[in-house]
């Protein structure tokens, strides 16, 4: 296996189904299925072509009890490693925990859900529950999703919010007693993701990362992006497992595999492409990787359109997020000067944390449009005077 040539750092073994990561094992490449959960016929069709494609783990989005009984059939119909993803309901777990291998948690989202309950309660029973079921946790800490208490304590640095949201959750389960626990820190651009990885790596050696850089948007530039990363983090050892999260139709969504496989080749056989820094100095459109919690398909296509129709605009520093879900989609588009975030008949236009309204998928690149260029306008104008 060629991740296996990768100089490696030495975090300990962390045991994921059949695959272990961390303690010198070779760097393992996964995905995310992008089918509605409830079609078991098309989330195993998937989950098995990022399998065959070379995917040690298949992550699903569990949201209700009709997704954990689809679940339950689609453990019976593939042999992938499967990992479910507890965004907003945490308290599934124990009704997953029998089909999985793995469940993910994030700090952020679970500060939210019964805020009278101590955060350190809920990961104990997170812990519980693992325990119980020999299951593995991912603390997956994202930019848009940081909780509101760790982002006051550093209102100037989203790097340094997510790091401390990281440790933090990793001190609770050190209390617990429990070590099976992976890391992730992530965000939309390369340079925040290798610096909060790189931090976190000095600050928690012995824990293993999952990296990738989230919402990369569409290939090429969703790669380029992905490879600024990988390329300075695993090259200096840091990494145990990858995700590549580009936004792509379901039929090619096991590419996310075979991408990550070839910027891990690459690394290992010293081959670092000359690639563009990412500095802010020019437009910055983020788009989601499509999973099942995209509630109408059109959203692929609707990030695509965006990406061409603001060609015009590339020499201005703004970003424009394109989110495919409600349950990511509002926060994760705070920071952009134009965010948009998919419903199942209207796209939602944001200008950073404010609301302009809601559109229909026909009307939304006009409006976006009428925006872009406001705010294009201003920033001369501004410079003008």
């Amino acid at each position: 296996m060629v991740s296996s040539m990768i100089k490696r750092n030495p975090t300990r073994a962390v045991a994921i189904g059949s695959t272990t990561l961390g303690a010198g094992h070779p760097v393992a490449v996964q995905s995310m299925c992008a089918t509605r959960t409830q079609d078991v016929d098309a989330t195993v069709e998937q989950a098995e072509a990022i399998r065959q494609a070379g995917g040690a783990f298949v992550r699903v989005a569990v949201d209700n009890p009709k997704d954990v009984e689809a679940l339950g059939e689609i453990r019976r119909q593939t042999p992938a490693s499967l990992v479910v993803d507890l965004q907003e309901n945490y308290r599934l777990a124990e009704k997953v925990a029998p089909h999985v291998d793995k469940v993910r948690y994030n700090p952020g989202h679970l500060w939210h859900h019964e805020k009278t309950r101590p955060v350190r309660d809920k990961v104990a029973w997170l812990v519980a529950v693992a325990r119980d079921h020999d299951l593995a946790i991912r603390i997956g800490v994202n930019c848009g999703s940081v909780d509101p208490e760790m982002k006051a304590r550093f209102p100037e640095d989203d790097v340094q919010a997510m790091v401390a949201s990281a440790l933090e959750h990793c001190a609770f389960m050190d209390e617990l007693g429990f070590d099976r626990y992976v890391v992730s820190l992530k965000d939309s651009h390369p340079r925040k993701v290798i610096e909060a990885n790189r931090l976190f790596a000095e600050a928690r050696p012995d824990v293993p990362l999952h990296l990738g850089v989230t919402e990369a948007g569409i290939p090429p530039e969703g790669v380029i992006k992905t490879r600024v990363a990988f390329e300075q983090l695993v090259s200096r050892g840091i990494g145990d497992t990858i995700r590549v999260s580009l936004t792509l139709p379901n039929p090619r969504k096991h590419e996310e595999v075979t991408v990550g496989h070839q910027i891990l080749s690459d690394i290992a056989a010293g081959r670092f492409r000359s690639v563009p820094v990412f500095d802010d100095d020019t437009l910055n459109i983020i788009s989601c990787p499509s999973c099942s919690r995209v509630e109408n398909e059109k959203f692929v296509e609707l990030a695509e359109q965006v990406k061409a129709m603001t060609t015009y605009a590339r020499e201005h520093a703004l970003t424009i997020a394109v989110m495919g879900c409600r349950v990511n989609g509002p926060g994760e588009t705070d920071d952009a000067d134009l965010g948009l975030w998919c419903g199942p008949t209207h796209v939602n236009l944001k200008r950073r944390t404010e609301t302009v309204g809601a559109y229909t998928y026909d009307e939304i690149l006009p409006r976006l449009k009428h925006e872009l260029d406001a705010l294009i306008e201003a920033r001369v104008s501004g410079v003008a005077s």
